[in-house]
């Protein structure tokens, strides 16, 4: 969204678009320092200006009661904004929200807003105003002077074309800190200026139980060195704000994210902001997580090495039997068993709970030339991708389809057509597997260039057809249809309703 109200009003330059989602991505932190809202204003047409973007605070209430985005600026906020498109530094003025032309929660509210270009090149591109309520920028405790200062510091930074960093990690990631959730202030030798009250509970639950303001951070980290279990190369520069990087350290059971911010005025280095977060709770469950995504693999690695004994034992089995049909019939169960072994195998090669289905049906293909006659040479060809599949329709899906190919193949070449070959000569045929995928909706047909379905136009009713339809109308909630295939052979169509990973 933010993308297309920069080039509804003309910012189109990747660099400048890339910047300001940057900036954007980042400014929450700004926000939560102010207790103030944060709104982006562009350059509009006519000569004036539109939000395109707006943060509130976590720390506090919202000056506003609406959001503002796409609104235009009108009264004192648009010659604020005029006399900052010309400024090199923040811009000021306190007003009643309704002079300003904002809709705050009451309009005799008086507020103050802030005015920073975001200067490219030379150029204005765009401007951020922080809109905090007057009567609470006075009388503030120790806590919101330290919070408001290192916000200004950023807004300065911001004036200038420092922050946000563009060597810094970008994105969010999970567990990243939060102002609220404890941040300490560094003067420029890397001392403790300034520990909220969150940051001291949490220093003092790794173990340290001396003073942390004043103190050098690294030296209160590094005399935890017995505990200390997780140590990386960009720890120092973080815990000194030397750099603007994201590390994590375990000590005992406490894992902690830390997030260093270099403050900087003009190119010298004037402290920073370490932000730091107890993660203990969500490592914790992510470890219980990829325990229970390793047991769900080995689960069906062994199962499928299960199924594959049984087929084994099934194949003994028939090499033991005279009678045909019993041999044909132990032959077909191998064959099941056969299959969904293969959901099992795709399925023990990672974690997700949905299939690579295209990897199940070209494995079942190689599976069902084994069953039919030498006299008989099938060409199996899959014509588009199924994409992936959840794990609750694999199976069901995976032996479907598998039992309408060796249809196909042992009733559209039967032996009455083998018959008629002369010494030396054999069938040839095809069969095409072809899936259409929209959404959640799957279509796939089943065709042969074999004899058709004759007179009867139906099927029949042995074995093989009824467990295809049982699969699709109860397991799969699905319909199958066959027909007649135009130049001969027969055409088994499907269609299916997919479920998603979250099916249960």
């Amino acid at each position: 969204m933010l993308g297309e109200l920069l080039a509804a009003e003309g910012i189109t330059d990747e660099s400048d678009v890339e910047y300001i989602h940057l900036l954007v991505g980042d400014w929450q932190l700004i926000a939560d320092l102010s207790f103030a809202d944060l709104v982006l204003w562009v350059p509009s047409t006519g000569g004036t200006y539109t939000v395109a973007a707006h943060a509130r605070p976590t720390t506090g209430a919202s000056v506003f009661n609406r959001d503002l985005l796409g609104a235009r600026a009108t009264g004192l906020e648009r010659e604020l904004l005029d006399s900052a498109m010309d400024a090199d530094d923040l811009v000021s003025t306190v007003a009643e929200a309704r002079s300003m032309g904002v809709n705050a929660a009451t309009d005799d509210t008086a507020v103050t807003a802030e005015a920073v270009p975001l200067v490219r090149r030379g150029q204005t591109i765009a401007i951020l105003v922080r809109y905090s309520e007057e009567v609470r920028r006075r009388g503030s405790s120790r806590l919101e002077r330290h919070y408001r200062q290192a916000a200004l510091t950023l807004l300065g930074m911001i004036a200038q074309g420092a922050f946000p960093d563009r060597d810094a990690p970008t994105g969010a990631r999970h567990g990243d800190p939060r102002v609220g959730d404890g941040i300490l202030i560094l003067d420029r030798d890397s001392h403790v200026e300034y520990a909220s009250p969150n940051a001291v509970s949490l220093v003092h639950r790794l173990g340290h139980a001396g003073e942390i303001e004043g103190a050098y951070l690294a030296e209160v980290v590094s005399s935890l060195t017995d505990d200390l279990r997780q140590v990386d190369e960009t720890l120092p520069l973080v815990l000194t704000g030397r750099a603007p990087w994201r590390t994590e350290l375990e000590v005992g059971r406490m894992s902690v994210s830390l997030r260093a911010i270099p403050l900087t005025d003009r190119g010298t280095r004037t402290g920073a902001i370490v932000l730091a977060r107890d993660v203990s709770e969500m490592r914790r469950r992510k470890r219980e997580l990829q325990s229970r995504d390793a047991m769900i693999k080995e689960m069906h690695h062994r199962v499928k090495n299960n199924l594959q004994t049984v087929s084994a034992l099934l194949r003994l089995q028939t090499r033991r039997i005279d009678e045909p049909a019993a041999k044909a019939a132990l032959s077909e169960a191998m064959r099941r068993v056969s299959i969904i072994a293969v959901v099992h195998d795709v399925l023990s090669q990672g974690v997700e709970s949905e299939v690579d289905f295209d990897e199940v049906v070209d494995k079942g293909l190689r599976l069902t030339p084994e069953l039919t006659s030498p006299l008989v040479h099938i060409t199996l060809k899959r014509c588009g991708s199924f994409g992936t599949i959840s794990s609750a329709d694999a199976t069901s899906l995976a032996l479907a389809i598998t039992e309408l190919i060796t249809n196909a193949i042992e009733h559209g070449f039967p032996v009455s057509e083998q018959e008629r070959l002369a010494p030396g000569e054999t069938l040839d045929g095809h069969v095409w597997v072809t899936p259409e995928r929209n959404g959640d909706h799957l279509h796939v047909t089943i065709a042969d260039d074999g004899v058709g379905l004759g007179e009867s136009q139906s099927p029949g009713n042995g074995l093989g057809t009824q467990i295809v339809r049982t699969l699709v109308s109860a397991d799969l909630a699905g319909s199958i249809q066959w027909r007649e295939r135009e130049g001969g052979g027969t055409v088994a169509v499907l269609d299916v309703p997919l479920r998603d990973d979250t099916y249960d």
